[in-house]
């Protein structure tokens, strides 16, 4: 199973920015290139949503994050990043970095993900 470690949250206010970075460490075999990577967030008493994901050249954003968030990849690296932008204390959440199974990716499904990383919490103050 492919191992997913997180970097970069922290805290800042409204406005501000912030890089996260998700290191994908795997097995024998492991073609990361090939595998739809994503970033979820989940903040105190609401439900793990789908934020951003990215699969081959394609990538995909819920609706509250289009337009400040970007994600990206670095394959060589097998590194997933997401810049956050213009951050709203809505933003502020546990993010979790997530290998996606291609038939979820599009749709940010979090039944799609296969492995988790540990999260790092990024919080937004007003």
């Amino acid at each position: 199973q492919v191992r997913l470690v997180e970097s970069g949250g922290g805290s800042v206010q409204a406005g501000g920015s912030l890089n996260l970075s998700c290191v994908a460490s795997g097995y024998p075999g492991y073609s990361y290139s090939r595998h739809c990577m994503g970033w979820f967030r989940q903040a105190p008493g609401k439900e793990r949503e789908g934020v951003a994901a990215v699969i081959n050249l394609s990538s995909t954003y819920t609706d509250s994050v289009k337009g400040r968030f970007t994600a990206y990849r670095d394959n060589a690296k097998t590194t997933l990043y997401l810049q956050m932008n213009n951050l709203e204390p809505e933003d502020s959440a546990m993010y979790y970095c997530a290998d996606v199974g291609a038939w979820g990716c599009h749709g940010l499904l979090v039944r799609a993900v296969d492995t988790w990383g540990q999260g790092t919490q990024v919080t937004v103050s007003s």
